[in-house]
C-alpha cells in the first residue's frame, strides 16, 4: 500500500469548505491556548493541517517558544503506549513475544521468587494490555511530580522488578487502572524477543514500511526508551498511524499486522473510568481507547497524551485526526483535543 499523502480540499471529501475558519476561530478562544498542531486526514488525502506557535517541552525538559510546522517533532506522550501495542502484534506475528495469555511471571524468569508467588501468577499479558492489573498504581497526580507512579518506575533501579512486585489493589481483570509500568513490561518483552531497542525495531517494522523517517523515542534512566510516554514524531507521520489502524480495521491491509491482533487490540475489554472524551461511557481494548458516535453508533479509537496529544482513528469514516499542544500536567487538557474534534472536525462533517 501506498502510505504517502496526497493533499484535497475538505468539500471534495465528505467535509464543508469552512472546516479551516471553524479551526482558527477555536485556536483564538482564550480558554483554548497551548495548540500546536492539527492534522485531518481521509482516507489518503490530508484536508487540513495547521501549526501555530508556543512553548514546549521535551519530556519535561523545556524547550522554549517554538514555531511548529510539518518538520516538527513533537512529543506524543502517553499515544506512545498504543503504538506499543502495535509493535507487540507485529512481534507476535514474528513468533517474537508470548501470547496475551501467558502469566507475566513466566515472562520474567529471572525474578525466582516472583515466578513462586501463585497470586501473582494470575497476572497474564491480556492484563497488562488492557491494564487490569490490579496492583497498586497511581498516575493522577502531576508527572511532575516525584510520587506519580510513572516517575517512581523510572527512577527505581530495576525497572521491570517494580512493577512486578507492586502490591496487590484486586484480583487481575477486575478493575482498569491507567499503568503506564503495563506498557513498559510490553516494550521489554518486544527488546528482548527481537534483540533489537525498541525504536530499531519500530523503525524496521512500523515506521518505514508506513514512510515515517524522523522519529526519537526519549530515553529513560535506565537507557532504554521510555516506552509508556517518550515517543516524538511529526504530527503528518502519527496521522499515518491513525490510516493504517483503519486500514486494517476494515480488512483492507493485511501485511504489517495480523488481523487477529488488530480484532483483539481494538475489543473493547473493560471500561475505563475518565473525562477524556467525546462520549461519557469509554472503553479499553489493548492500550487503545474506543468510543462511538452517538448519531451512528460506529467505533473510533483513540491514542491520547499527557497535554492535549491525541490521534483518533475512525475506520467508519476514513478519518484520522492529529492533535498536539503544550498544557502538559494540565487537568483538563484534554478539552482542547475534545474540543478540535467536536467543534472543527465533526461539525464541519458533511457525510
Amino acid at each position: 500500500m501506498n502510505w504517502e499523502w496526497r493533499h484535497a480540499r475538505p468539500e471534495d471529501a465528505g467535509f464543508d469548505r469552512a472546516m479551516a475558519a471553524r479551526l482558527q476561530a477555536f485556536a483564538a478562544r482564550p480558554e483554548m491556548a497551548g495548540l500546536h498542531g492539527v492534522v485531518v486526514a481521509r482516507d489518503d488525502a490530508i484536508l487540513l493541517e495547521a501549526y501555530f506557535e508556543g512553548p514546549d517541552e521535551c519530556w519535561g525538559r523545556p524547550l522554549g517558544a517554538v514555531a511548529f510546522g510539518p518538520e516538527t517533532l513533537h512529543d506524543v506522550r502517553s499515544v506512545s503506549k498504543s503504538v506499543v501495542a502495535l509493535l507487540y502484534g507485529i512481534a507476535l506475528g514474528d513468533g517474537r513475544v508470548p501470547p496475551p495469555e501467558t502469566p507475566l511471571v513466566d515472562a520474567f524468569p529471572e525474578y525466582a521468587d516472583l515466578v513462586g508467588d501463585e497470586a501473582r501468577r494470575a497476572m497474564t499479558l491480556h492484563h497488562a494490555l488492557t491494564m487490569t492489573l490490579g496492583i497498586e498504581w497511581d498516575e493522577s497526580l502531576s508527572y511532575a511530580d516525584p510520587r506519580n507512579a510513572e516517575r517512581m518506575m523510572d527512577a527505581a533501579d530495576d525497572t521491570c522488578r517494580f512493577i512486578l512486585e507492586r502490591p496487590r489493589r484486586t484480583a487481575p481483570g477486575t478493575e482498569w487502572r491507567y499503568c503506564g509500568g503495563a506498557t513498559a513490561l510490553l516494550a521489554q518483552l518486544i527488546a528482548r524477543g527481537t534483540g533489537m531497542a525498541l525504536l530499531d525495531y519500530a523503525r524496521a517494522r512500523l515506521f518505514t514500511p508506513l514512510g515515517i523517517e524522523d522519529v526519537a523515542w526519549t530515553l529513560g534512566s535506565d537507557g532504554e526508551a521510555a516506552a509508556a510516554s517518550g515517543l516524538r514524531m511529526r504530527p503528518r507521520d502519527l496521522a499515518r498511524i491513525g490510516r493504517l489502524v483503519n486500514e486494517c480495521a476494515r480488512g483492507s491491509e493485511r501485511d504489517l499486522l495480523p488481523p487477529a491482533w488488530i480484532e483483539a487490540m481494538l475489543t473493547p475489554h473493560v471500561v475505563a473510568e475518565e473525562h477524556v472524551a467525546v462520549e461519557r461511557r469509554i472503553e479499553y481494548g489493548y492500550q487503545w481507547w474506543i468510543g462511538h458516535f452517538s448519531r451512528s453508533g460506529r467505533p473510533w479509537y483513540g491514542a491520547f497524551g499527557n497535554g492535549g496529544q491525541r490521534l483518533v482513528a475512525a475506520p467508519g469514516l476514513g478519518l484520522s485526526l492529529v492533535v498536539t499542544a503544550g498544557n502538559y500536567n494540565a487537568a483538563d487538557a484534554w478539552r482542547l483535543p475534545v474540543g478540535v474534534f467536536t467543534d472543527v472536525v465533526l461539525a464541519s462533517l458533511v457525510e
